[in-house]
């Protein structure tokens, strides 16, 4: 049994959820969010929740009912609160700044890295070591931060590179005589 399936999703005020055979449609005051249902789950939407349940008892519905039940609370979260991610970057040299529709990276490398915003994710540079990614896809946002990230991941001797706020990178001592 999956505690998190069990858990019905509470709908919001101001949120409208449309269920039209595999599509769920999420429309609420940060925009609107779609995504196909699993044909291994039941989905019921009544009153102001949305119910999800496993098809039968196979191995492959009951793993999908919790995951299902989480990306319908994802798609709510999205269009009534939205997503952020911070991250920030350390580094003698190492900076960031918006040029346009890209984000303008400098990162030790000999050459400067334009990354191109994707669409659905908006991103802004309140100074120059830090980024902040925000959206109502939480997908969106956390791959396009994670493509940022891999830009230059932290090194374990300095801690040099783009990190998550929050994140905590394992130091090793350097060499010793």
């Amino acid at each position: 049994m999956s505690r998190i399936g069990k858990k019905a999703v509470v709908i919001p005020e101001g949120v409208s959820v449309e269920h039209n055979g595999a599509e769920l449609s999420v429309k609420g005051p940060k925009g609107l969010l779609a995504m196909q249902v699993m044909g291994d789950v039941n989905l019921e939407v009544k009153d102001s929740e949305v119910a999800i349940t496993p098809r039968n008892n196979s191995k492959v519905s009951r793993s999908m009912w919790g995951m299902q039940r989480t990306m319908v609370s994802n798609l709510i979260e999205g269009v009534t609160k939205g997503f952020e991610k911070k991250l920030l970057i350390h580094g003698v040299g190492y900076r960031a700044q918006m040029k346009g529709k890209s984000l303008n990276l400098q990162l030790g490398y000999s050459h400067d890295i334009n990354f191109v915003i994707p669409e659905g994710v908006a991103i802004e540079c309140p100074d120059q070591t830090t980024i902040i990614i925000k959206g109502i896809d939480k997908q969106k946002v956390g791959q396009a931060a994670a493509k940022i990230r891999e830009f230059r991941k932290p090194e374990p001797y300095k801690g040099k590179g783009i990190k998550y706020d929050g994140e905590y990178i394992f130091r090793k001592e350097g060499k010793k005589k």
